[in-house]
């Protein structure tokens, strides 16, 4: 699975780990991850990520 980071904080959101301090389950890939979604640490939106190369 692919890791995404935020464009605004550098992030890295890893599908391994998920998010579950924001409610996303570890194996949770990205395009499952609710639109509503945002950033742990600076609260931008998901559409502020791009795919980790």
């Amino acid at each position: 699975m692919k890791k995404y980071v935020c464009d605004a904080c550098g992030y890295v959101y890893d599908p391994e780990v998920g998010d579950p301090d924001g409610g996303i389950a570890p194996g949770t890939p990205f395009e499952a991850i609710p639109d509503s979604w945002h950033c742990p640490l600076c609260g931008i939106g998901k559409d502020s990520f791009s795919v980790m190369e």
